[in-house]
């Protein structure tokens, strides 16, 4: 298959040519939602392919062409570039800021950050470069990164944990572009607020399963809390990963490119074959359509669909079933070390915070209540 873009530097065409068509395709707006559009000459035998191996290919009159939705998957089947990640941030900015945009981009590339922690990056340092409009981003001061900040805090509202994010993308754009660490010295940093993470209890883990009877759902639940595993390696889980013989996981290149191993649970072989003979699954242990990886998003609906069916109503998100695993194995006694390494995390301290969701000690202690009222 080849692959020729038509137009250079405007909205993108591209010409495929295979055996059985040649065909265009046009990214575009389309209701309000990003687009391909496919041109080819009127054939039914080529009609007919076309809509047998893209069955959500619908008709536009206005346009006189079949389209698809502008994604990933779509993109990657007709060989069309995907867009660099903050490619459509780009539009918004003045050319003077735009060209520091992509340098920190490079930046962050080079020093291989995860796509979700450039995207976050480039988003926030974005905001900043949309406020200053032609005002050259590398020319600021503390006193006027300070003054942003307050900005952010009071005028735009945002949280702590926001202006965290924004603070540390900028931070990082002066420290890997121009080595300027000094120019935070004296940034205020807004004092974090400290919260628990929220877990659910073994009687609500067990209505949760109890209320999902699709048996994928049932086993990325199972594995997200049977593991604690973060809802990005389970989406990642390969087969070649999964080690029955020994009753081990590889967690390939999680947070911070690091590996590790967990254990599989026992209770977990039967329904892991089960899954195995219906799915079979060719690469990913849990695939979507034309055996694309699962997404984080269709992950999360699974565990919020599942909370709605067992009646629980605790605002708490698919990472709540790792939490939930960490703060259970520390009320079972397991030692604070070994849920370290099994969760993957770099310190202790990190770990630690489960300690103050643990029932464990502060359950045996009985309030001064109970000793004068009569039970």
């Amino acid at each position: 298959m080849r692959i020729s873009n038509c137009k250079k530097h405007t909205l993108p065409s591209y010409v495929i040519t295979n055996f059985l068509f040649n065909m265009q395709f046009k990214l575009a707006k389309h209701r309000n939602e990003n687009v391909i559009f496919c041109f080819f000459q009127y054939n039914p035998k080529i009609l007919e392919t076309f809509k047998n191996s893209y069955p959500q290919a619908k008709w536009s009159r206005l346009k006189s062409a079949w389209f698809l939705p502008d994604t990933s998957l779509y993109r990657k089947r007709l060989n069309i570039p995907l867009p660099e990640i903050g490619d459509q941030l780009l539009p918004k900015l003045y050319e003077n800021n735009k060209q520091e945009f992509l340098k920190f981009r490079n930046a962050l590339q080079q020093k291989a950050f995860s796509p979700n922690t450039i995207k976050l990056y480039l988003y926030e340092f974005a905001q900043l470069l949309i406020l200053l409009k032609n005002h050259p981003v590398q020319n600021l001061t503390s006193d006027r990164l300070n003054s942003y900040f307050l900005y952010c805090i009071k005028t735009l509202k945002h949280s702590e944990s926001h202006v965290y994010s924004r603070m540390n993308a900028i931070k990082s754009y002066f420290s890997l572009v121009y080595s300027r660490t000094e120019i935070f010295d004296t940034v205020i940093r807004p004092k974090p607020t400290k919260t628990l993470p929220k877990v659910l209890s073994s009687f609500e883990v067990k209505r949760l399963f109890q209320a999902t009877q699709n048996i994928k759902h049932l086993l990325i639940l199972k594995i997200a809390y049977g593991m604690g595993l973060r809802v990005s390696e389970i989406i990642h889980l390969q087969l070649a990963h999964i080690d029955i013989d020994r009753m081990q996981v590889l967690i390939a290149c999680s947070k911070g490119k690091k590996d590790r191993y967990v254990n599989f649970p026992q209770s977990l072989i039967q329904l892991y074959q089960d899954y195995l003979k219906m799915y079979q699954p060719s690469k990913h242990l849990f695939e979507g359509q034309f055996a694309a990886k699962y997404t984080t998003r269709s992950a999360q609906t699974v565990f919020k669909n599942a909370m709605t069916r067992a009646g629980i109503s605790k605002t708490v998100g698919i990472h709540g079933l790792r939490h939930s695993y960490a703060t259970h194995l520390l009320e079972a006694g397991t030692d604070m070390v070994f849920i370290q390494k099994l969760l993957g995390h770099s310190q202790i301290k990190t770990t630690e915070i489960y300690a103050k969701v643990s029932n464990r000690i502060i359950s045996q202690v009985k309030s001064p209540l109970d000793s004068i009222t009569p039970s």
